[in-house]
């Protein structure tokens, strides 16, 4: 059997079909530069691919995409090269199977096994006999080393692993397909842009996993701003409340859940410069028809709570990571952040910790009457519920409540000098701006 390989920049996962096809010249130098590029294996008379391979190694990442005959993805692979440059971390991986050929691409329904490897030998095997909508049994794989780790393999010596898959034998025949060749089969099924690459890479193209990012941060603290979270249709950003200030005179900021073991200090630190900062909270409002009543009320609900460190706009958010975090194992739009097993989030000074944690514990977990006023503060009507006070050094922790147990992403604001302006933890999940993407009329 003839499999044919062939070469090109992208891979437009809609249309599964290669976007702007390159010739195995332009693809080896595009290997050596770390650029990305995809390979596509196919056979004559069937219309899906076998497999694609998706290469990026200035991400440090190489994927694996295999196809059944209905063009439903059936496996994927995601390898990162790490430290050691001959061999490739099988990071994360999914198996679907789906139960007939009349269930969709990625059905809620498919049954899958997910497994989730780690190079310090932590690794995290989830299967969903029922899909997304059933049950899920988690347990820990055991794994011996070459089947964590793979070999890298040079250029071109790529081995087609999805073979056995598709029931083909060692004697198949692997010929490479040229650019022209590549794009006169495509073009029933795309357009000549994509076909030829004359123009913009469709947003639909393959592109290397990304981490979570910020989305509109600075517009949930701009008055007028109109957004949605999904539940409420339309809800209308206002002035953002101010809730005193926080005392950091050691120049580390903690970001951090103060509601679980905390052995090895906060979850996130941020340097910032020793001082006192403002306290806010980002507030939307929106109407509804209230059943109780019998009438249209309004409500204002909080988004965000924000420690605002300078006055400068932020010109860039980037989120903040944990200590032993490493970006280049993470999968796409995954978070880093501080956990919270009783919905509370703090922000305070990392310097003085400990006494700031423990008379957070006294008062909130406690209730210890005899506290001084001058160490513990209740908040009355804010997301921000407590304050506490280091005595001896001035330092502060202000708590917030968040919407919900888990992990929350914190986000950290740089201005164009890249000094640190705000710091920002969303209570929820990001609402989405309005398709006219301004300011509500009259604002």
């Amino acid at each position: 059997m003839v499999v044919e390989l062939g070469y090109a920049q992208a891979w437009d996962t809609e249309t599964r079909v290669p976007w702007h096809p390159i010739s195995v010249e332009e693809a080896r130098e595009r290997d050596a530069a770390g650029l990305p590029y995809v390979a596509v294996y196919r056979t004559a008379g069937r219309e899906a691919p076998l497999e694609v391979r998706l290469v990026s190694w200035s991400d440090h990442f190489v994927g694996l995409w295999v196809y059944d005959a209905q063009g439903r993805r059936t496996y994927d692979l995601d390898m990162r090269l790490l430290d050691d440059p001959t061999r490739l971390l099988r990071r994360y991986a999914v198996r679907r199977h789906y139960p007939g050929p009349e269930m969709p691409e990625f059905d809620q329904a498919c049954p899958r096994i997910t497994v989730e490897l780690f190079p310090d030998g932590r690794g995290r095997r989830t299967e969903q006999p029922q899909g997304e909508r059933g049950r899920t049994y988690a347990t820990v794989p055991r794994c011996r080393d070459d089947e964590r780790w793979a070999d890298r393999p040079a250029f071109g010596r790529w081995p087609l692993l999805s073979a056995q898959v598709h029931g083909l034998t060692e004697s198949s025949v692997l010929e490479i397909m040229e650019p022209s060749v590549l794009e006169i089969t495509e073009s029933a099924a795309v357009s000549a842009t994509a076909a030829d690459g004359s123009g913009p890479a469709p947003a639909t193209c393959w592109r290397p996993p990304r981490p979570a990012r910020p989305g509109p941060i600075d517009e949930l603290f701009r008055p007028g701003v109109r957004v949605t979270d999904g539940y409420h249709p339309e809800m209308t950003i206002v002035e953002p409340r101010r809730t005193g200030t926080l005392r950091v005179p050691s120049g580390l900021l903690a970001v951090s859940g103060p509601d679980i073991d905390h052995e090895d200090g906060p979850h996130i630190t941020v340097p910032v410069p020793p001082g006192e900062y403002v306290l806010e909270e980002s507030r939307a409002r929106h109407a509804y028809h209230c059943e109780w009543e019998g009438s249209e009320v309004t409500h204002t609900d909080t988004l965000a709570v924000r420690l605002l460190v300078g006055e400068a706009p932020a010109a860039t958010w980037e989120m903040a990571l944990r200590p032993g975090d490493d970006l280049r194992l993470f999968i796409e739009d995954q978070i880093s952040g501080f956990d919270t097993d009783g919905a509370t989030g703090c922000f305070a000074d990392a310097g003085a910790w400990e006494p700031l944690l423990a008379l957070f514990e006294k008062g909130l977990v406690q209730g210890d009457p005899d506290l001084d006023p001058d160490s513990y503060e209740d908040i009355s009507d804010s997301m921000y519920i407590l304050r506490t006070r280091d005595r001896a050094t001035g330092a502060e922790l202000a708590a917030f409540a968040t919407t919900g147990d888990g992990t929350y992403p914190v986000w950290v604001g740089r201005c164009e000098a890249g000094e640190v302006v705000a710091v920002v933890v969303l209570v929820e999940g990001m609402p989405e701006l309005l398709p006219d993407g301004g300011t509500a009329a009259g604002s």
